[in-house]
């Protein structure tokens, strides 16, 4: 049985609030990176008045607004006051005052903008993502060291202080993601092409590498993603947002 709740890797981070207007509460949590899938669970069967508003990041790009090292974040769910205490506060307790999403966006983009600390981006970090993002992570982690001067336990420690993950676990996820995105949007995927395009050894390792991040075969996983797109074009819009 495909799973219809199945959540799988991406290479970000989320921030979350959940605006309880019946009980005027927000709860708040934040999501570390992910390298596996899970099950979300299912809709919650209330006569409560809620709404969720999310900022999500790149993977490297949340630690501009921590105030610790994400060195322990991977697949970590936690309250985001943990980390960002103060980004908790000034946008949660504004959330209850903003109508429409346009407001509460509005609300998270000022402050971002106010509070970026740009010093807090490392500039060996952003070339190591870069050189694995323009290789849609086929990069060994010995061709990305030499290619930005460092060592790899240098590389290694400063991807953990910054992402949570290894250089070597980003790669990975990158690319599965973009094997994913062929396997989702071409309408004749072909496997051997993908082994090919992505530096697999072979078929089976293709195959077991997908499902080790995604839980599905390409052909399931395929299926179930589309199965979500025909329920929210038929669904009505306002059963959909709600």
């Amino acid at each position: 049985m495909i799973p219809r709740n199945l959540v799988t890797p991406d290479t970000c981070m989320d921030i979350i609030f959940t605006v309880n207007e019946t009980k005027n509460r927000i709860d708040s949590s934040f999501s570390g990176i992910d390298d596996r899938a899970f099950q979300a669970g299912g809709s919650l069967m209330q006569k409560e008045t809620v709404s969720t508003f999310a900022i999500r990041f790149y993977a490297w790009s949340a630690v501009l607004f921590s105030e610790d090292s994400l060195k322990h974040v991977r697949n970590t769910h936690m309250d985001a006051g943990q980390l960002f205490s103060r980004l908790k506060k000034d946008i949660g307790k504004r959330l209850f005052d903003a109508v429409t999403l346009r407001e509460r966006i509005a609300i998270a983009e000022k402050y971002l903008l106010a509070h970026i600390r740009p010093g807090r981006e490392n500039r060996l970090v952003m070339e190591g993502v870069s050189a694995i993002v323009r290789n849609r992570g086929q990069i060994k982690i010995a061709e990305a060291v030499r290619e930005i001067h460092i060592s790899s336990r240098q590389m290694e420690r400063v991807f953990l202080e910054n992402i949570g993950i290894s250089p070597k676990k980003l790669a990975s996820l990158v690319r599965y993601q973009y094997l994913w995105k062929d396997i989702l949007y071409q309408d004749r995927f072909d496997i051997q092409d993908a082994v090919f395009k992505y530096g697999y050894t072979d078929q089976a390792h293709l195959l077991k590498d997908f499902k080790r991040f995604h839980t599905l075969s390409p052909g399931n996983a395929r299926q179930l993603a589309l199965q979500h797109v025909a329920f929210l074009q038929a669904g009505e819009p306002e059963a959909v947002l709600n």
